[in-house]
């Protein structure tokens, strides 16, 4: 992508932005210090552990917000092979035919310590996506970023402190610290994840059916935010 269809990209993005927030009417307290500039810093927000109840309030306080979907669909390819896609259809039998569900995955960060995951269900493919990346907004964390490895020890924000578990189901992740220069040694799908909470170097051990890429993002989700548990010394 060049980078006048990035300008593109980004002014189109920042003109709908500024069509929902000019039709936005907060509905909770905190929608409502936001919109008249009393909150201005989602950190303390969820530092606070104040729960995030509408997603203009995230579209308010990081305009710069970029959003990711996770490839958990699949349908068949050339070949015989499987083509993943962002969405995943489920068909349940009625009286009146088959009835079709959609589901899609969606990561939403800011690549500077906020991420956020959520999963949203539809009659069709574009308000499961829709639902996924509002639920996302309203599911966010702040990922500790420190160097971490003791083979670097350069003191700078491009990994994580320590070492950190994750669980979803099957699938149990690790990720470890890693030196400058690693980069993510993850799979596909978890570096949408990393890269949106501003992490560069990272190396990860999985178990379980990670085929399951719902887990997977998930269980490493759970590793990051349980960096502050870790911190808490629970």
């Amino acid at each position: 992508m060049t980078l006048k269809e990035d300008n593109r990209k980004a002014k189109r993005r920042e003109r709908r932005l500024n069509e929902t927030l000019s039709e936005w009417r907060p509905k909770t307290k905190l929608g409502r210090d936001v919109l008249q500039g009393k909150v201005k810093d989602i950190k303390n927000i969820i530092r606070k552990g104040i729960k995030i109840r509408e997603p203009e309030i995230t579209d308010s306080l990081i305009p710069d917000l970029e959003s990711e979907l996770v490839l958990i669909g699949g349908r068949p390819g050339k070949g015989g092979g499987i083509e993943r896609t962002p969405i995943r259809v489920t068909a349940k039998m009625h009286r009146s035919g088959r009835r079709f569900q959609y589901k899609s995955f969606a990561i939403v960060g800011n690549k500077d310590g906020v991420v956020g995951i959520g999963k949203g269900f539809g009659t069709d493919g574009r308000s499961a996506i829709q639902k996924a990346i509002k639920k996302a907004k309203l599911n966010l964390i702040l990922v500790p970023r420190h160097c971490g490895s003791w083979e670097c020890g350069c003191g700078e924000g491009h990994s994580i402190p320590y070492k950190t578990e994750g669980k979803s189901s099957s699938v149990r992740v690790t990720l470890l610290p890693a030196p400058k220069g690693i980069g993510l040694a993850v799979s596909e799908e978890n570096k949408k994840l990393l890269t949106l909470a501003g992490i560069e170097d990272i190396w990860i051990k999985t178990l379980g059916n990670t085929s399951a890429r719902y887990n997977l993002v998930k269980a490493t989700f759970q590793a990051l935010k349980n960096l502050h548990r870790y911190k808490k010394g629970e």
